[in-house]
């Protein structure tokens, strides 16, 4: 996996940590995002920007899988003098409105020559999903309420904090790439921090991952999520073993509720 690839990834995995429920088909209330939203990030390495990644919701509603879903894509691509690693890579989640799981996952990775294809179809009742990819079928048992990186995002949107103890630390379970993942987040209490737009409460959340070669330290991946109704990250830090990469919030539209800027 390439070194920008990679910054790229993790940068999604940062995004898409999240936390456990154990009903089969459960309801889960959302109240802090709606179909239309848009948020475009960038990317920069140091000083120097390297990339920018878009999010965003359909206005329209999809059915898959007989359910009603919102359809939600993520989009990374490189810039300025990095663009010449040409990154083009789309993940998309077709994601239950009532149980916010996915029912549909695609990915599509374009990085110069490389090319990559691949979409699942989940069956939350059966606990298991087919897999497609290069014309290969491939099926899996998956654990209850399994999330994919893009689906994960969203469902921590919709964790209440105020229930959240500082130091604790919640988990759930993620599949991609024909793994499954035990993605663990610590709640690091709150803050304020600066941005483009003006100052902003913020919950403060550290990931944890296993022991690596690539990520300087325990606290090596820093997420400052706006600390109001919307709960969308607006800045994260993550210190690697040489350098380190900074993702910021750079533009929004449509959200649910109006940001709290101070």
């Amino acid at each position: 996996m390439g070194f920008l690839k990679k910054i790229l990834f993790f940068n999604l995995i940062i995004l898409t940590c999240s936390f456990a429920v154990s009903d089969s088909y459960r309801y889960m209330p959302n109240h802090a995002f709606k179909a239309g939203e848009y948020f475009e990030y960038k990317v920069k390495y140091g000083f120097l920007s390297i990339g920018e990644a878009t999010v965003d919701v359909s206005p329209q509603i999809y059915s898959v899988n007989n359910r009603p879903c919102y359809r939600i894509n993520i989009f990374g691509r490189t810039t300025g003098l990095t663009d010449l690693f040409h990154i083009r890579n789309t993940y998309r989640s077709y994601l239950d409105t009532a149980a916010i799981l996915p029912q549909k996952f695609l990915m599509d990775l374009h990085e110069n020559n490389y090319r990559k294809e691949q979409t699942i179809v989940f069956d939350h009742i059966s606990n298991a999903a087919i897999r497609e990819q290069n014309k290969e079928r491939k099926n899996f048992k998956l654990p209850d309420n399994i999330h994919d990186v893009v689906s994960a995002y969203y469902f921590l949107r919709t964790i209440d904090f105020s229930k959240v103890k500082v130091g604790e630390t919640l988990a759930s379970n993620m599949f991609f790439d024909d793994e499954i993942y035990n993605m663990k987040v610590k709640y690091n209490g709150k803050g304020v921090i600066r941005t483009k737009y003006g100052k902003i409460n913020v919950i403060k959340l550290n990931p944890i991952l296993p022991p690596n070669k690539m990520f300087e330290g325990e606290d090596a991946i820093r997420i400052w999520v706006s600390d109001d109704k919307n709960r969308v990250p607006v800045k994260i830090e993550v210190d690697f073993y040489v350098g380190g990469a900074t993702m910021e919030l750079k533009e929004y539209k449509n959200v649910k509720y109006d940001f709290h800027w101070l």
